[in-house]
């Protein structure tokens, strides 16, 4: 019962959550936090598949909007900072919307844009805005849905992320043409205010309420909104369960403070090293298999579209092991497997079987590696400071997509290495990541965050 003894009247909101079965409630907070992904992801990688008729429109060559590139990664790291503890301060939604909000009228104003400058200045500024979409809504959704199902729920809505950047080659590909290059910036300016409305249909969370003020009137109002029927009379004290004691002078700050301090700065490692390759796959991938390989990018372009759906099973298949397997062991198999797979991606004949099977396994594990990053990043940290644990995590990430890709494709390239080498040297930092999330499982002693009482189930 989510009730204690009717003498103290106690209830405690995470029984509360926890028991509560799949309904109405829950998938459309599913469906709200997967669009609102969706559309986030959607605006991070819409920008680079048209960036050559951009820098035409702005009558500049494509190495010329480098400025505009790195300004977006360092307003996504600047975003990635500051926005998740404002959400843990004020609130999951009204950060949402904000985040919504800016980065639609930034996109907006971006189709009227002259110069590079210009560009550089409005993408940088919504990059303080888009980046900070994942970390808030994961963390709402983490919060309003019940244990048994939280890790496959999250994994669900990153599916949503991925197939955004997946539909944003519908512009290249399609509308480009057609409509200029001002088409992507009309499409993510109209998806952030149509987030704006879909945030009404979900409340604000109850965990984070808790933390805030355990007295919060809205408290029980939000219960009886899931549940008409749980017996709310007035008067109730609020707790969560198994909840820790925080100091919330500290703010995000108590981060870096035991019992989190170990944790923070070996998921700050981790994300670093697995972001930033993810970063420089993502950018330098086709280029090094076309002038390291010899394999024209059209070709490559077309098995990166199959492989598509091996990250999209690995998210899925993520957030359902999760909830099931210990996730330390499982992450650390994932990046292993993610390691293996790019090796043989240097090794294999281009194009065979054997290839596109290690594509798709170098996909499905990447991506679901990350998925569960996200995850213990997420749910490691209690709710005062849940959006600032995965979003400064996410931030390091950000930062690394600025240095590794910069550095260490034109290292490669300048020095023409084989591509074998190449390859080679790109799977140790996924090695390296499957050895951090293994010492972190080691730290926590195999459950998610320090401030948790219960066992993961084995």
């Amino acid at each position: 019962m989510a009730q204690g003894q009717a003498s103290d009247r106690r209830f405690d909101v995470t029984q509360f959550i926890d028991e509560r079965s799949i309904g109405r409630r829950e998938i459309t907070l599913l469906v709200v936090c997967a669009v609102v992904l969706f559309i986030d992801g959607f605006d991070m990688y819409f920008f680079g598949k048209i960036l050559p008729a951009i820098a035409e429109g702005l009558n500049v060559s494509p190495v010329e909007m480098r400025d505009v590139i790195f300004w977006t990664y360092a307003g996504m790291a600047i975003g990635a900072f500051i926005m998740p503890p404002l959400a843990d301060k004020v609130g999951r939604r009204p950060v949402l919307a904000l985040c919504a909000g800016g980065f639609g009228v930034l996109s907006i104003a971006a189709v009227f844009a002259q110069t590079v400058t210009q560009m550089a200045i409005l993408r940088g500024i919504s990059g303080i805005f888009f980046s900070a979409m994942l970390p808030i809504a994961l963390a709402l959704l983490s919060e309003m849905t019940p244990k048994r199902r939280r890790a496959s729920f999250m994994a669900i809505a990153l599916v949503g992320f991925s197939s955004g950047s997946a539909a944003s080659g519908i512009v290249a590909a399609w509308l480009l043409d057609l409509y200029g290059w001002q088409i992507g910036f009309w499409v993510g300016g109209a998806l952030g205010f149509l987030a704006l409305p879909m945030l009404l249909l979900v409340p604000e969370s109850i965990a984070f309420r808790l933390a805030r003020d355990p007295a919060d009137p809205k408290i029980p109002q939000t219960i009886l909104l899931l549940d008409g029927h749980q017996p709310i009379y007035g008067g109730e004290a609020f707790h969560a369960n198994n909840a820790r004691p925080s100091d919330k002078s500290f703010g995000p700050l108590a981060l870096l403070r035991p019992p989190f301090l170990a944790q923070t700065l070996i998921l700050w490692a981790a994300c670093f090293l697995a972001l930033g390759n993810i970063a420089l796959l993502a950018n330098w991938l086709p280029t090094f298999f076309q002038e390291l390989g010899g394999i024209p990018i059209q070709e490559f372009a077309i098995l990166a579209m199959i492989s598509f759906a091996g990250g999209a099973a690995g998210t899925l298949t993520m957030g359902w092991l999760l909830d099931r397997v210990n996730p330390y062991w499982l992450i650390s198999g994932f990046f292993l497997v993610d390691a293996v797979a790019l090796y043989f991606m240097g090794q294999l004949p281009f194009g065979n079987g054997a290839f596109l099977v290690a594509m798709i396994a170098w996909q499905y594990t990447q991506i679901g590696g990350q998925t569960g990053i996200n995850t213990l990043a997420t749910l490691g940290y209690p709710p005062e400071m849940r959006s600032s644990g995965i979003g400064w995590a996410g931030g390091w990430g950000r930062i690394s997509g600025i240095i590794i890709p910069a550095w260490a494709g034109a290292a490669a390239l300048q020095l023409f290495m084989p591509l074998q080498t190449v390859m080679a040297l790109i799977a140790i930092p996924a090695v390296i990541v499957a050895g951090l999330i293994f010492l972190l499982g080691v730290v926590n002693r195999g459950v998610i965050g320090s401030h948790r009482a219960q066992p993961l189930p084995a």
